[in-house]
């Protein structure tokens, strides 16, 4: 961010920094592949449901094809597929050190129910984030970046 001051009103503003952010940075915010600065969707808002799947078909900032064939984000699927299993191998890990620190009682094998809950409530959780977010990687797998327009 950087400090703009307007000597005649004497108001304060802050504008974005006009460098093009890296490529995991506009991968998890959700920016176009091609110029990093427009969104990947419609509706920004994460947690709201209306029109969470609609992608934009081009950019606004740069114009570029965020749609270029039909059925693209179909591969999406086995992204999103990696993602829910790290999800569920995080929740493991996560109560077995809970077990080993003396915070709760946990066995894979005992007490299935407590994996299972903890697992469905985190991926219940995360869904929204999760579905862009694969959807995010994918585009940027195959949409070249053009940071010279």
């Amino acid at each position: 961010m950087i400090l703009v001051t307007n000597k005649k009103s004497k108001t304060i503003k802050f504008e974005k920094n006009r460098e093009k952010m890296n490529s995991l940075m506009a991968t998890l915010t959700f920016k176009c592949p091609s110029c990093r600065e427009g969104s990947l969707y419609e509706n920004p808002g994460l947690y709201t449901f209306e029109k969470m799947s609609v992608n934009k078909k081009t950019c606004s900032h740069c114009g570029a094809d965020l749609q270029p064939e039909p059925g693209f984000y179909f591969g999406a699927a086995y992204v999103s597929w990696a993602l829910t299993v790290a999800t569920w191998v995080s929740v493991l890990v996560a109560l077995k050190c809970f077990n080993a620190w003396g915070l709760m009682e946990f066995g894979f094998l005992t007490h299935p129910g407590t994996f299972l809950m903890s697992g469905i409530g985190t991926s219940l959780v995360l869904f929204p984030y999760m579905f862009r977010l694969s959807r995010s990687i994918w585009a940027h797998m195959f949409i070249p970046f053009n940071g010279d327009k």
